[in-house]
């Protein structure tokens, strides 16, 4: 074999030193022999002047030291520390065959089955299986329901198409009874606001939490876990704040979400807000903050002199929003079914008297004024807007005291300030059968008007407006000086005849 070997390389004698160092040591050792011996000329070693004064490697690697010259070829090629092994990137899960993965996921459970969805697009594709869900439906009901060929054709127009149909009935069933369950405790209707009573005790049970995304104009979104909550009459605060936010203008749309996190980590979209449709108005500034507020009832605080965002407010009115949270999907908000009340032929005014209103003025903190008031009719029909005068200015035993000052307390981290001359203003419209007919929590701002509109009062006249496509409110204050204390001395609604039409089906010209 020796002889074999130097004749190959006597062979060979102007090719001999263009051959690689690691090749020609390899052919000359041949089956793990180890150094050339005498009589077998070895590969001619440059000069120190030819490799620029480096020492030429000898003919044993370091490895093949370690391993020895008898060790099998894999560990004498194994890869030093310089140059590492560089294995394929073959992710062996998804080469699987789709029924052994279906046949892997058949075993977990549901909760399992939605935090593995979002792993990869393969798993989504894999956990939407329909009869994968078939299967979970029945052993968790053990029925199937009447015409349940027919439940893809039932779906909502703007429910993701990618979801099973038995994945969709089966979470209609869940969230149907956890409707149930919750819907004794919403039977009990304050007498007042005309709304369930126990509305924050079952959000508060319910463990429910909100979610705010934020989608760029470069696809970046920016999720934002809760901050705080405050809860009143019949509303509620959220914020959000810390970190570091986004610029307003490099927001495209927010997106608020109910999460019952114990119950398969469910999200419930219920506000879808597009910026390039909902320009925002300023409503307040003070030494380090401007307030923005864009409808319905979202409030963005700015740091001055900067666009980036402090923190985000949002309101919500407590009607339906249990069912908003339980009965609402991911990518469409749950919508209220219609449910007109009985047409009165006989009334020629049908729809436009017996309305009661319960009306709160509140900051993010306390309640600055609530009133209720009964038996309202609309007066006039003007520019299609129904107007109904709730507290006249001319009647001073309507006119009601406000507690306190019309300011916004904010809180970031470790600063902390107020916005004056502005406050949330929370109202709740009942129609003659006590069904709520218009619902709304915004912030409203006050202003200075310059012409004396109260009889009876010596002091500053302000003036609050809301106006929205379902109405218009205008309140009427006075400041008193020497008391230090605002009075309400004019209300008025002006709701639209469109609303009215559409609630009562009837036909009102405006």
């Amino acid at each position: 074999m020796a002889e074999k070997e130097s004749e190959i390389s006597r062979s060979f004698p102007q090719t001999q030193n263009k051959w690689n160092q690691p090749v020609l040591e390899r052919l000359q050792q041949g089956r793990g022999r180890g150094r050339p011996g005498p009589g077998r000329p070895g590969p001619r070693r440059p000069s120190r002047r030819q490799t620029g004064g480096r020492r030429w490697p000898t003919s044993e690697s370091p490895n093949q030291r370690q391993c020895g010259g008898n060790e099998p070829r894999r560990c004498r090629e194994a890869p030093t520390d310089n140059k590492k092994a560089e294995f394929p990137k073959v992710n062996l899960v998804e080469r699987m065959p789709s029924e052994i993965l279906h046949k892997i996921l058949s075993y977990l459970d549901v909760s399992s089955l939605f935090c593995i969805s979002h792993v990869s697009k393969l798993f989504y594709q894999l956990t939407n299986d329909d009869v994968l869900w078939y299967r979970i439906y029945m052993s968790e009901f053990g029925w199937k329901p009447k015409a349940a060929g027919n439940v893809a054709v039932k779906m909502e127009p703007a429910e993701d198409r990618s979801t099973s149909c038995w994945k969709w009935m089966y979470l209609r069933m869940i969230t149907g009874r956890e409707m149930n369950k919750w819907r004794g405790e919403l039977r009990d209707i304050g007498p007042f606001t005309g709304l369930p009573q126990q509305t924050e005790w079952v959000l508060r049970n319910l463990n429910v939490s909100w979610e705010l995304m934020l989608h760029t104009h470069w696809g970046q979104v920016v999720v934002l876990e809760q901050t705080r909550g405050h809860y009143f009459e019949s509303s509620m605060i959220v914020h959000w704040s810390g970190g570091r936010l986004p610029s307003y203008q490099d927001i495209n749309s927010i997106q608020l979400y109910g999460v019952r996190k114990e119950k398969l980590a469910w999200r419930s979209l219920i506000l879808n807000l597009d910026m390039r449709t909902h320009p925002y108005e300023l409503t307040g500034k003070d030494g380090q903050i401007r307030l923005a507020c864009l409808s319905p009832g979202v409030v963005i605080g700015f740091w001055r002199g900067r666009g980036n965002i402090a923190f985000i407010m949002i309101n919500l009115h407590f009607h339906k929003l249990v069912e908003k949270i339980l009965l609402g999907s991911p990518v469409c908000p749950y919508s209220e079914p219609l449910d007109p009340p009985p047409v009165d032929d006989r009334d020629p005014k049908f729809g436009l008297h017996g309305y009661t209103l319960h009306f709160v003025l509140h900051n993010t903190r306390t309640q600055i004024m609530s009133g209720h008031f009964c038996q309202l009719s609309c007066s006039t029909i003007q520019q299609g807007l129904a107007e109904m005068k709730v507290i006249s200015r001319t009647n001073v035993s309507q006119h009601r005291s406000l507690s306190g000052s019309i300011r916004v307390p904010w809180k970031w981290e470790k600063l902390e300030g107020s916005v004056e001359n502005c406050c949330v203003m929370t109202l709740t419209l009942l129609d003659e059968f006590q069904k709520p007919f218009w619902c709304v929590s915004t912030p409203v701002t006050i202003s200075v008007v310059k012409k004396s509109q109260s009889l009876g009062y010596s002091g500053t006249n302000f003036l609050m407006v809301y106006r929205s496509s379902e109405g218009q409110v205008k309140m009427k204050l006075v400041r008193l000086k020497e008391q230090q204390q605002f009075f309400l001395v004019g209300l008025t609604l002006y709701v639209s005849i469109l609303k009215v039409n559409a609630h009562f089906s009837t036909k009102y010209k405006s």
